[in-house]
């Protein structure tokens, strides 16, 4: 059909009853699996698979080679590195079937997870959190935390635009971070990095 409003390349398969959002563009050998639903402006590269059953927010970039299975939810302007996987059961056996044991995962506003890392299912990743390529999460990310390492390990706080404002896990609540590339003001409370007041 002419009148779509985004862009599926020839290669792709768009189940019935996915819904895609204004703008966004599917590229070569994805699959987008039904009840899936993506938002607007979103970029999904080659060989992505998509759902059943998968919400994904507006301007998601999902970069090659990511499957985003059943179970995970990911919310607007999220970054999903090339390789990076996503697990939803916790203890798979090819011989037991544990559709009914499926574990939400959800990636909150503005969170970028590096190439090759995996998310194992079950946790939230919080608002523009940065996953280092490669990392290993095994338990819930706090805003702005950024996570290295195999498990990965809060190493220091990122702002909103990706750069780091602050070294170390502890959030110390003297502290009033301003980004030196944007300018972005942040405030500690009850030991969570925000946007300042």
């Amino acid at each position: 059909m002419t009148d779509k409003k985004y862009f599926v390349h020839e290669s792709s398969y768009v189940d019935d009853g996915a819904v895609i959002g204004e703008n966004t563009k599917i590229w070569h050998f994805c699959h987008i699996m039904k009840n899936t639903t993506i938002g607007r402006d979103c970029s999904l590269g080659q060989n992505v698979v998509a759902g059943p059953n998968v919400r994904i927010g507006n301007n998601v970039k999902v970069q090659n080679n990511v499957s985003i299975y059943d179970g995970v939810e990911i919310e607007d302007d999220v970054f999903c590195g090339p390789s990076m996987v996503f697990t939803n059961v916790i203890n798979p056996r090819s011989h037991i079937a544990r559709k009914s044991e499926f574990r939400k995962t959800v990636l909150k506003q503005g969170a970028s997870v590096g190439a090759n890392a995996t998310v194992v299912c079950g946790h939230t990743l919080g608002r523009y959190c940065f996953i280092g390529a490669g990392s290993v999460v095994t338990k819930d990310v706090p805003d702005f935390a950024l996570l290295v390492g195999n498990p990965a390990r809060i190493t220091g706080w990122v702002c909103q635009c990706g750069v780091k404002l602050l070294s170390g896990a502890k959030l110390e609540a003297h502290l009033k971070p301003v980004c030196q590339a944007c300018g972005t003001k942040y405030q500690i409370c009850d030991g969570k990095l925000d946007f300042a007041g």
